[in-house]
C-alpha cells in the first residue's frame, strides 16, 4: 500500500481527496501546512506528495525546495487556475506534475498512479527482463541505469525525478533522432493525462540545469524550435 502525503490548508480538500485516495487503496497522511509536513517527512518520507502551492507558515515551493535537497520522490502540485507562473516555477524546481484547482479527483488519482508506477519501475521494485528499457545505457559521457534510477555524466552523479529520467532516456536511446513534444508527452504521461507543450519544455529546462551541475558545458540536448528535441552524443 503506497503512502500519499496530502498537504493543503483547505480542510475540505484534505477531507474529500483523502477519502477518494483511501477508497482507491492508498494510505493517506494529511497536513495543514508545509512546516507540519516537513517535520513529518524528516521522520519518514511518504511514497509521494501532493502539495498545495499557497499555504501558511511554509508554502509548497519552499517545501519542495527542502525536499529536493534529499529526495527525488514524485511530487504533484495543486495550483489555482491563474497561477501559470507558479506552475512553471514549480516544474523548474523539480515537481513532476501539477493539477489545477478545481480539479477532477479521478484525474488526480490517475496521475498519482502513473507516477508511482514509474517510480517503482525505476527503483527496480517491478521485476523486468533485460530489455532496452531496463539495462544500463551508455551514450558518450552519459550513463543511465533504469533499475537503480541512477544517472552519471562524466562520472558525476546527477539526481533526476522520475519524469526527468524518462525524458532523458527517451532522447538518449536514439542519438541524433528528433523527438517531438507529443512523443515526449507519450513517454512521460499516460494517455488519459493531458499536458501542454509548456509542461514538457519546463521539464527539459530543469533537466538541462541538473546536467549542468555536473558539467557547465553540457549541451547534449538540442532544441529544434517548432519541432522538438534531440540528443547529440558527445
Amino acid at each position: 500500500m503506497s503512502k500519499i502525503a496530502l498537504v493543503d490548508d483547505d480542510r475540505n480538500i484534505l477531507t474529500s481527496v483523502s477519502m477518494t485516495l483511501e477508497a482507491e487503496g492508498f494510505e493517506v497522511e494529511t497536513y495543514n501546512d508545509g512546516q507540519q509536513a516537513l517535520d513529518a517527512f524528516n521522520r519518514k518520507l511518504p511514497d509521494m506528495a501532493v502539495l498545495d502551492i499557497k499555504m501558511p507558515r511554509m508554502d509548497g515551493m519552499d517545501l519542495l525546495q527542502r525536499l529536493r535537497q534529499k529526495t527525488s520522490m514524485p511530487v504533484i502540485f495543486l495550483t489555482s487556475k491563474d497561477d501559470e507562473i507558479d506552475e512553471v516555477l514549480g516544474l523548474r524546481m523539480g515537481a513532476d506534475d501539477y493539477v489545477k484547482k478545481p480539479f477532477s479527483q479521478r484525474l488526480l488519482v490517475e496521475r498519482i498512479r502513473a507516477l508511482l508506477r514509474r517510480q517503482e519501475a525505476q527503483n527496480g521494485t517491478i521485476v523486468a527482463g533485460d530489455t532496452e528499457d531496463t539495462k544500463v545505457m551508455e551514450r558518450g559521457e552519459l550513463s543511465m541505469d533504469p533499475l537503480r534510477h541512477a544517472v552519471t555524466w562524466k562520472g558525476k552523479d546527477v539526481t533526476l525525478t522520475v519524469t526527468e529520467f524518462l525524458l532523458l532516456q527517451a532522447l538518449a536511446q536514439r542519438p541524433g533522432f528528433v523527438k517531438s513534444r507529443d512523443q515526449l508527452m507519450d513517454v512521460a504521461y499516460d494517455d488519459q493525462v493531458y499536458v501542454d507543450d509548456r509542461t514538457i519544455d519546463s521539464h527539459i529546462k530543469r533537466l538541462r540545469k541538473k546536467m549542468r551541475t555536473a558539467d557547465p558545458e553540457f549541451s547534449a540536448i538540442e532544441t529544434l524550435y517548432g519541432i522538438g528535441y534531440r540528443y547529440n552524443e558527445e
